[in-house]
């Protein structure tokens, strides 16, 4: 077998603290993440083919700078020399700088799919290594389930029973500017972290579904007023997803723009809300 097929499902923030800047520079998170259904790329390894990568796609041109598939290639290749890799296409169906994990979600998925087609020897490999290397979400989206993010985003606890959550995303298609995280976190000009501080612990089971909203409520994304600042059309559609009927909670996913809500029937609202909002980008997901 030459061919190898993996998901890389949209990354959703139920929650969102940032603890403060730490003294790299970088902003110490917790964060509960949870995966959607229904949204993902699609990421394709022929290892018949010459080591490379091409992209197509409905936001495949959308990609700016250095696509992420072939920074992991390249990653691995520099720690398993002795892996076989091949060739990656990537069909990029997620919007590009979207707030829910874009191209940490496909880097993840090459590690995956990596792994997969070297089955022999994967055994030996230190998997949980390289995502590191590739940025901080490449972690949580390597493990592909709910988890508990903490750190800079490279600490990950699974969360094996987190309620499935009936959902609509909503991207409203905007231009973004190249820097929109760094702008985002400019703007939250988080203070410099304690030194009392202690990693936060994994948050209660959730036995249902009304408990975990009520702890997204309680918690919700401390990014949300910096993102809505740097892309003020989080409002909108914010808005469009709170007065639609049966939303039960809604917010922003990480630095934005994509907004998700929480639906008692999720197929009726993703309906509403694109035909209210043709330009916009909607997908009925299971979030889990």
């Amino acid at each position: 077998m030459t061919i190898f097929k993996e998901f890389a499902p949209a990354k959703v923030n139920l929650t969102l603290e940032v603890l403060g800047k730490r003294p790299d520079s970088y902003h110490e998170l917790a964060s509960l993440v949870a995966f959607a259904s229904a949204a993902a790329d699609e990421v394709t390894l022929d290892t018949s083919k010459p080591v490379g990568s091409s992209v197509s796609g409905p936001f495949g041109a959308t990609i700016a700078g250095q696509n992420l598939i072939d920074v992991a290639l390249a990653k691995i290749s520099d720690a398993v020399p002795a892996l076989r890799l091949g060739h990656v296409h990537l069909v990029k169906n997620l919007p590009v700088a979207a707030g829910i994990g874009g191209g940490s979600a496909d880097a993840a998925a090459v590690l995956r799919i990596v792994r997969r087609a070297n089955s022999d020897s994967a055994e030996h490999v230190n998997w949980l290594s390289i995502p590191r290397r590739l940025g901080a979400d490449v972690a949580v989206c390597f493990g592909d389930t709910a988890a508990w993010m903490t750190g800079m985003g490279e600490q990950v606890k699974p969360i094996f029973d987190l309620p499935r959550l009936a959902a609509v995303l909503v991207n409203p298609l905007q231009p973004m500017p190249a820097d929109k995280t760094a702008q985002v976190f400019r703007a939250l000009n988080a203070p410099p972290l304690q030194n009392s501080y202690s990693a936060f612990t994994l948050p209660a089971p959730f036995t249902s579904v009304p408990v975990l909203l009520e702890y997204m409520a309680f918690t919700g994304n401390a990014l949300e007023a910096a993102a809505s600042a740097v892309a003020p059309i989080i409002a909108d559609v914010k808005t469009a997803l709170l007065t639609t009927g049966g939303c039960l909670y809604a917010a922003v996913s990480g630095g934005g723009p994509t907004c998700f809500g929480i639906f008692e029937d999720n197929q009726k609202a993703a309906t509403d809300i694109a035909r209210q909002h043709p330009d916009w980008w909607v997908r009925a997901v299971t979030l889990g």
